[in-house]
Order: structure tokens, then sequence, then C-alpha cells
């Protein structure tokens, strides 16, 4: 028996070695010691993190690609730093880091300001930048810092003026007195104009079923609006978004809006929102999630609850309680302010996200969707009128389908 317990114990720590060589040795190991694991397990993910950065994969895309393509490979190069800081501790992660800005092409670029005048700029760039500013030489940061402004400047103008309409519209209508109860606050020519199909020609008249009340004294904050984002290596394109539009809404003056990034940490970034680059600047992508933390932060911005909008970007893969959040988010809901969760705010389809949160949240009457950055005005229309928003997703839903 003891004979067998210790073949096993040795068979065991031989295993060990080989998968630690095949991992040191790389790919070209793959014939001697096989495959590093089963296909999209976790020491596959490390054999293929390392690979793109050692084995020469890296240096080969660029020599094929040329100058200027770095944009082209973003998303491959975003992906990577996420599964980066997701695989490897984070003394491990600074050195690879390191290493990615000469053989991933990015120190080169940062460095010759045509090849940044050249690169495809994208949100996806923009993030990796981002990720890296920290391990960048400040010539080169003041490079990234000029390609995030790009991407911000292009985003904000695709952006901007359908959020500040769409968020305007509901806005006005909010202002009108909903039932005015007196002559002097109806707003007559308005009206008219509704009520136009109960028109009687032979009388000369308009029977007036619907009144509409006058507007409201103009000026002063009607909405609070918070937005707390997950900057989590997993989050990293809704972070650039979600800054872009932060910086928009700020700029309603009807809308107080608050910017809360968070990690582990919470990083109150409402001060940076006139200048969306100093926002993104501001966060710091990584790290674990505590979603919990974040909305005990959060709950302390909520002055009004009932005129409150508290929209939540994250994955929901919380490292704190689950428990302890979904309780806080309820408790959020219960005092009147309405809560939406945004899985993921980018174009890339369908995310990946921690379904039992989600469904435990929406048990709560508390939303969670993926939101394209196309739809994030309608939604943010939606809630300040506060309209069922999980009614408004499956309308969309249904649209695109």
């Amino acid at each position: 028996m003891e004979r067998d317990a210790e073949a096993g114990a040795y068979a065991g720590g031989e295993s060990e070695r080989l998968r630690r060589w095949r991992l040191v040795l790389g790919g070209a190991a793959e014939g001697e010691l096989g495959p590093a694991g089963a296909p999209g397990g976790g020491d596959a993910r490390v054999d293929a993190a390392l690979g793109v950065l050692y084995d020469g994969a890296g240096d080969a895309e660029a020599e094929r690609d040329g100058p200027g393509s770095l944009g082209a490979s973003a998303p491959g190069v975003a992906r990577w730093l996420g599964d980066v800081r997701e695989l490897f501790p984070p003394g491990v992660v600074q050195v690879m880091q390191a290493d990615a800005l000469d053989r991933l092409g990015l120190r080169r670029m940062l460095l010759e300001p045509d090849l940044v005048e050249a690169v495809r700029a994208d949100v996806h760039l923009a993030a990796a930048l981002l990720s890296l500013r920290e391990a960048l030489p400040d010539r080169a940061r003041e490079s990234a810092r000029a390609v995030v402004r790009r991407v911000a400047a292009e985003l904000e103008e695709r952006l901007a003026r359908r959020t500040r309409a769409a968020v305007h519209g509901v806005l006005d209508r909010s202002a009108r007195a909903d039932r005015p109860r007196r002559a002097a606050d109806v707003d007559w020519p308005a009206t008219i104009r509704r009520n136009l199909r109960h028109r009687l020609p032979e009388q000369g008249t308009v029977v007036p079923e619907t009144l509409v009340g006058r507007a409201r004294r103009a000026g002063g904050v009607r909405r609070d609006v918070v937005l707390a984002v997950d900057q989590s290596a997993s989050m990293a394109a809704s972070l650039v978004y979600a800054g872009v539009f932060g910086a928009v809404l700020a700029s309603v003056r009807s809308l107080r809006t608050s910017f809360v990034a968070f990690d582990t940490s919470v990083a109150d970034l409402t001060g940076l929102l006139s200048d969306p680059v100093e926002v993104l600047f501001g966060t710091s992508l990584g790290g674990g999630t505590d979603v919990n933390r974040a909305l005990a932060y959060c709950a302390g911005l909520v002055r009004r609850p009932a005129e409150t909008v508290l929209v939540l970007v994250s994955d929901l893969r919380e490292g704190g309680s689950a428990e302890d959040m979904v309780r806080r988010a309820g408790a959020l809901k219960a005092s009147g302010v309405q809560v939406v969760v945004v899985l993921a705010l980018s174009d890339e389809g369908a995310p990946r996200y921690d379904r039992a949160n989600a469904a435990a949240l929406a048990a709560l009457g508390i939303p969670a969707f993926a939101c394209s950055p196309d739809r994030f005005p309608d939604l943010m229309a939606a809630a300040i009128e506060g309209r069922p928003l999980q009614e408004w997703a499956d309308r969309g839903q249904a649209a695109r389908g």
C-alpha cells in the first residue's frame, strides 16, 4: 500500500515537472511533450499567451503587416493583455507588458510620430495603451495620450449629438405639468395640436380630451446619473466608451453626472468629466472586481433616489460577496433609484458574464443586458423617463432579429 502511494506521488511529481517544462519550452516541445493541456483549458491559455510574446508570433505579424498596422490587430492585442492580467501574478504581468512594448511593436509606434499618425486607432488600441501606460517612457506616454485623444474625439463626434438629443427630449417631456389643474397651467397651442383628431368642423372647435401642461421654468438639475464602471481587464473596451459617454452626459446641464471607476478599490473621477481623456487616464485597467464596494460608494452619492439613474457597467464577476452585492443593489432599487446593469458596452456581440449574478439581479427587477454604443443614448433616455428597461431591451432585440 505504501509502495503504491509512493509510486503515485512520484508519478504525480513527474507529471508536474513535464507540465512545467512544456510551458517553459513552448510550442517547440509539443512533438516530444504533447499539447499544453486541453484546448481552452488554463494551461493551453497560458501557453498561447506566452507564445504570442516569446515564440515570435507577434514579431512575425508586425513584420508581415508593416508600419501602421497595429490598429488592425488592436483587438487581438487588447485581448492578449486581458489574458495576461488574468492568468499571471502582478510581478509577471509587469515583465510581460514591458516585453510587449518592443516585441509587439508598441514602443516603436509610440516613439515615431509618423507611425502614431498612420496607425489605425480604435477603441481596442486605446484600451491597450491605457493598460500599458505605466510601463511607457514619458515621450511614449504623451504619444499614447494623443492616440487615446484621437479615439475619444472620434467617438464623441459619433455619439454626442444623439446622446444629447435623446436626453434633452425626455427631460423636456418631463418638464411639463402632467395634469394641469388650472387654465393658466395649460399650454393651449400644444393642447390644440395634440387634439386635432377630435376637431368638430361644424362647431369650429376642438374637443381637448388631453390637456398639455406648460413647461416648468427651465434651469436646475432634474435628474442625477451615476455611472459605475468596472475597470477589470475584461471590461477594457466598455471603459473607453463609458468614459466618453460620461463626459457627454456631464455636458447636459439638467443632469448631475457622477463617474465612478472600480476594481477592488473605488476611484471617483467626476471632477475630470470635462475631458474624457483625463477620465480614461485616471482609470487603472486590470485587477480584481468588488462590485459590492462600488455600489456602497455609489449609494453615498444618491441625494434624490426617485430622480436618480444608476448605470452599472460590469460583467458581474464579483470577487467579493455576491450575496452582499445583490442585496445592496436591491436596497438601492427599493429606495427608488432606477438601477440598470450594462454587461458590456461594445459592438462585439454577446459578452461573457456571471449568469447567476445577472439572474439574481433580474429577480429583483434590475435588468442586465449588453448594449451597443449606438443604442446607449436610447437606453439613457428610457432610464431617465422611467420606462421598463427590460421591455425596451426585448423590443430592441426583436427588431434586430
